[in-house]
């Protein structure tokens, strides 16, 4: 029999272990489940150079909850472990027996990053024994510690190759007692161990047909030639149960300079935008370590889905080394690569695939041109936008057909653009009337998306269609020919000039067709703008969302109704007449509410009715 101290350098390092090693105490069964992983990995590679003792036999793990025992025990049939070995990758803390194996077989698929995953358990137990034999010969090894330095080892007769961890759990962490607990852990963190883990509590009867908690086999390990679209699909709902078919995905498969596997799914993203992150696993060698990606992966394809597997990325380290790793950066780089290289390649061989799926689509795309140059020079040739008839434009194929209509007089394109087309549907029909083609940017990042592209691409400047009058969208108008004199125009200014709570109203007369509406209300595209920006992201921005609206009201004097009005008597119908058409043009801004839009009703009852009444 041995006793000793394990040889650390400060007085107890088991407190430290369970208060810093890691953040969620539930790490410990990854830690060890991966290290009985590691184990059986070991000895198969072993097995196949002809250096294991004896059969490989059946290759399992098992993970036993003895509840009234208060115990939990992991159970592998790998390599197992001399006294000597014991001694050497336990009592040496820090040491990873993994990381000396990885150096003379570096072939071998094993973590090997894990470490002092080993002393994870002390996290969550007052005392830890360790069972194991080795597939040399031998008898086996019994350790033991209560968490402070002092251990025990020494030989004992244990018959089975391999190695059995059992955790005595502390009173703190008696939820690791709870079977449904356990099972919820290892079906996140061990779903697609490549070694079968199951799952049983001490005293029951097992069923006659075992099933592993866990598919050892994963889609991301295999070939894309020896997948169908329904192995992906299959596989898609395998991960997320819940979720409707995806559009499309992309099979990750590097293995120089770094490596990397994994399949990325791009689902289908609803316009009430109810989107959700984290929806990446990060797997090392299929252990799960995190669905928190945002250092790995783009954030602009953070609304992407699906797997990423990668032994190059470090593990249990703070993300502020992730993101100065090297190899992270590069991963990064490749996803947006491939990414790009799918879309065009969509594009190319299928458009109307991709014009079909661009309302979920699109943000992906957007948001990756306003984040990553890399990115929006590939994207410039995909990008779509649809127009108010339904026909998709690229960038080019818009400046082409509006080239004489829509270039303004600093010979800029302008790209005339909607936000709500039902709305906004009176702007486009004008719009349409001058042979303009009016782009829908109905999303969640258009309002950035524009101002970010007009920074980036050059002479393309973005009008909404109620920005201005029609005659104004692309080149202000010097001068207007009106049919009203001088008398007339400034009668009609003063009966436009209102009050209107919560907004800030300016009144100008233009002689506009005939045809045209009579007032036409239009707010300035800045200041717009920044009100859109403001009311969803905040920050400076935010200053001009608490502003009024500012509004332009457009008489049109050429309109045959102010002939009339000209001519009306009864002030009460000229104000209450007026006033209406104001509250129309307000009305198709979506500015007549509350009060406003009731009193507004009510005039129009009056006035349908013919009932004049006296105001007080």
């Amino acid at each position: 029999m041995q006793k000793g101290q394990i040889r650390v350098q400060t007085e107890n390092i088991f407190p430290i272990i369970k208060k810093f090693l890691y953040s969620d105490h539930e790490i410990f069964l990854r830690e060890l489940v991966s290290n009985a992983v590691d184990a059986s990995q070991k000895l198969k590679t072993l097995s196949s150079l002809g250096e294991a003792k004896g059969e490989l036999g059946e290759l399992r793990i098992d993970v036993v909850l003895d509840a009234k025992e208060k115990t939990l025990s992991i159970i592998d049939r790998g390599v197992g472990m001399t006294g000597e070995e014991v001694d050497k990758y336990i009592n040496q803390v820090a040491f990873s027996g993994a990381e000396e194996f990885m150096e003379k077989y570096k072939d071998a698929n094993i973590i090997g990053h894990f470490g002092l995953g080993f002393y994870s358990s002390f996290m969550v137990s007052d005392k830890v024994e360790l069972f194991s034999k080795s597939h040399k010969e031998g008898s086996g090894v019994y350790w033991s510690c209560d968490g402070s330095p002092e251990f025990e080892l020494y030989d004992v007769d244990y018959n089975e190759r391999g190695t059995k961890i059992v955790l005595h759990i502390s009173e703190d962490s008696k939820e690791f007692l709870e079977a449904s607990r356990i099972k919820n852990i290892l079906q996140r963190f061990c779903k697609f161990l490549p070694i079968p883990i199951f799952f049983s509590e001490a005293g029951e009867k097992k069923e006659e047909e075992e099933k592993p908690i866990n598919n050892t086999d994963p889609l991301w390990i295999k070939k894309p030639s020896d997948l169908s679209k329904e192995d992906y699909e299959n596989f898609y709902k395998e991960l997320y149960p819940f979720n409707e078919t995806p559009l499309f995905w992309i099979h990750l498969n590097v293995d120089y300079p770094f490596n990397l596997t994994g399949v990325l799914y791009f689902p289908k993203i609803k316009q009430s935008y109810e989107i959700q992150k984290d929806k990446i696993q990060l797997y090392s060698n299929q252990v799960f370590v995190t669905d928190e990606v945002k250092d790995i992966v783009p954030e602009f394809l953070m609304l992407l889905q699906g797997v990423i597997d990668s032994p190059d990325i470090p593990l249990n380290v703070s993300r502020s080394y992730l993101q100065g790793d090297p190899n992270v950066k590069k991963i990064n780089a490749h996803i947006t690569k491939k990414v790009a290289d799918k879309l065009d390649e969509i594009f190319r061989n299928d458009r109307s695939s991709l014009e079909e799926k661009w309302e979920s689509l699109g943000l992906f795309v957007k948001y990756g041109m306003m984040t990553d140059d890399k990115f929006l020079e590939k994207a410039n040739k995909f990008l779509v936008m649809e127009d108010t008839d339904g026909k998709f434009h690229t960038l080019e194929e818009y400046k082409a057909a509006t080239e004489v209509l829509q270039k303004n007089k600093d010979g800029k394109q302008v790209i005339l653009y909607t936000t709500n087309p039902v709305q906004q549907d009176a702007y486009i029909q004008a719009c349409k009337t001058k042979g303009y083609t009016v782009i829908k940017m109905e999303t969640l990042v258009d309002a950035a998306f524009i101002n970010t592209m007009e920074m980036k691409w050059e002479n393309v400047t973005f009008v909404r269609v109620d920005a201005d009058i029609v005659d104004n969208l692309v080149d202000k108008q010097e001068t207007s020919e009106s049919v009203l004199n001088k008398d007339e125009e400034e009668k009609l200014k003063e009966w436009f000039t209102l009050q209107i709570s919560e907004l800030h109203v300016t009144t100008e007369i233009k002689g506009l067709s005939p045809g045209s509406a009579p007032v036409v209300a239009t707010r300035p595209e800045f200041m717009r703008r920044m009100k859109d920006m403001g009311a969803v992201g905040g920050g400076m921005s935010a200053f001009y969302a608490q502003m009024p609206d500012e509004v332009t009201l457009t008489v049109n004097g050429n309109h045959p109704i102010y002939q009339s009005l000209l001519k009306e008597s009864n002030e009460v119908v000229l104000q209450k007449q007026v006033r209406n058409l104001a509250d129309l043009a307000l009305l198709s801004q979506g500015l007549l509410k509350g009060n406003d839009l009731t009193n507004f009703i009510n005039r129009s009852v009056d006035l349908l009715q013919g009932e004049v009444k006296v105001e007080a």
